[in-house]
């Protein structure tokens, strides 16, 4: 049967591979739970005393994880699951690791296992609850108004923290402590989304032609102008670095995302180079935090950079082995420096093997984003995974000195509950925008004159109805977005 004698009446169905993510998610916590071995056996010489609750840990709480997407979204991006829990494993394997140091050992690994679970319970709680994205469009000024109030909480007295390492960022909440701004990231990237699809049009409008480059009216400049402030506001404040910069480049992403003008990314470049100027002469932190990473040996604040760099040296391509380096000797190993610690025991090929691993789930990310037929989520989907770059390039960059340090955590890596459950959210979020997008959507003409199916009337198709594989010229393998299969309504095709 042809694609053509259907007639108006099909369907395209991409094949799901949840079995695919199965495995994978299964390769992934056998490789955690061999590296938590491997740690135990080169500082102990004996397998951890814990080891059948933590084998039970690192297979059940993923396999659940995935039972939630094969159960309400059976059409997700089946690779980010499995990157996030290899990641999230590797880092509760490092953070034991520098456990191991202390005598009689912590049990920073033990608290961040309790995270994981929390983290993951969200996750299927954001696929099975929410399970789609669009109605979230609905709470635009809402989200936006609560991912504020919660980039304000450091501020507030009784509950701040402090100055913790030079900014203030954390708040306390009984016997826990909590960073607002990493749930702030979420809720704005959002928010930012809903408000840009509303505004789009206005703020496409042409204005002055620069240099073969529109920009933008001064009239619309208003939203931009709003955020950079905000994001000033918090640089002065919190002394926050990282968190102003995240917000400020999430921005303007969406922003050039949704409008598809390169003035608005000029206008942000400028913007931001005026605020990095005026952070370096008006905050104190961000000038210490320019020295260190230009003079790290001529200031005592280069210490924890320059052990991370000697760190790093030691392992050299192919590292030292889990548990045979010395981590313990930078600083904040097990947050900010955890992946120095993992490139001085993995090597930089393990490090780099890291960095792929992210890189892996921002291209499914953004793939996704492309593959969206719908502006909000298109441009949700690239929010999150251009966030979720950055702060990575941010992280790893600063601490091999290729930029200042920023303060940002390592995502699914560094030790602390509220990173680690936020970016399990982003990840829930990103898997209920691939179903979105990959789901099977009927089609009012499914042939134009050139043969290529189209697609002009989303609806929804019962997963049960029959379905047909479409023969392929030459015996082509289809990939993930080409169609596989059509689905006739009524059972015959």
């Amino acid at each position: 049967m042809s694609v053509a004698e259907v007639g108006d009446r099909i369907t395209v169905v991409p094949r799901k591979r949840r079995t695919v993510e199965m495995l994978l998610v299964i390769f992934a916590s056998a490789l955690s739970l061999a590296a938590y071995v491997q740690v135990d056996l080169n500082v102990q010489g004996e397998l951890p005393a814990n080891l059948v609750q933590v084998a039970i840990i690192a297979f059940v709480l993923p396999l659940l994880a995935h039972a939630a997407i094969r159960w309400r979204a059976p059409y997700a991006d089946p690779v980010i699951l499995p990157c996030a829990t290899l990641l999230n494993g590797l880092g509760l394997a490092m953070i034991h690791r520098i456990d191991l140091i202390n005598d009689p050992p912590s049990t920073g690994a033990s608290q961040q296992l309790l995270w994981t679970g929390l983290g993951i319970a969200l996750l299927i709680v954001v696929i099975t609850v929410v399970r789609d994205h669009r109605p979230l469009q609905g709470y635009t000024y809402t989200l936006g108004l609560v991912g504020l109030v919660l980039l304000l909480l450091p501020l507030v007295p009784g509950i701040s923290a402090g100055d913790l390492g030079g900014a203030r960022i954390w708040i306390h909440l009984g016997p826990f402590s909590f960073q607002p701004a990493e749930v702030a990231k979420v809720l704005l990237a959002i928010a930012f989304a809903s408000y840009l699809v509303e505004k789009r049009d206005v703020l496409a409008l042409a204005g002055w032609r620069v240099l073969g480059i529109d920009l933008p009216r001064a009239r619309d400049l208003g939203p931009i102008l709003l955020v950079w402030i905000a994001t000033l506001l918090v640089l002065v404040f919190q002394n926050d670095l990282g968190t102003s910069l995240l917000f400020f480049a999430l921005f303007v992403t969406m922003l050039y995302v949704s409008t598809q003008r390169p003035g608005w990314a000029i206008i942000g470049i400028v913007l931001f180079a005026a605020g990095a100027v005026f952070g370096y002469y008006t905050r104190g932190h961000v000038r210490v935090r320019v020295a260190a990473w230009l003079h790290p040996f001529d200031i005592e604040q280069g210490y924890q950079l320059i052990q991370a760099q000697f760190g790093l040296a030691w392992g050299g391509l192919l590292g030292r082995g889990l548990g045979e380096g010395r981590p313990g000797l930078t600083p904040l190993a097990r947050s900010d420096f955890i992946a120095t610690s993992l490139g001085e025991e993995l090597g930089m090929a393990g490090l780099f093997a890291i960095i792929l691993i992210y890189g892996l789930i921002v291209s499914r990310g953004l793939r996704t984003a492309l593959a969206c037929r719908e502006p909000f989520g298109k441009l949700l989907a690239a929010g999150l995974s251009f966030s979720f770059a950055l702060q990575v390039f941010l992280i790893i960059g600063g601490v091999t000195r290729l930029l200042p340090l920023t303060g940002l955590t390592t995502p699914f890596m560094s030790q602390g509950g509220s990173s680690l459950i936020a970016n399990w959210v982003v990840m829930g979020l990103l898997l209920i925008i691939s179903h979105q997008v990959r789901r099977p959507m009927a089609t009012t003409r499914d042939v134009d004159p050139g043969g290529q199916l189209i697609f002009e009337r989303p609806d929804r198709v019962a997963d049960s109805e029959l379905t047909q594989e479409i023969g392929r010229a030459g015996g082509a393998e289809a990939d993930d977005d080409q169609p596989t299969q059509i689905h006739a309504r009524g059972g015959r095709a």
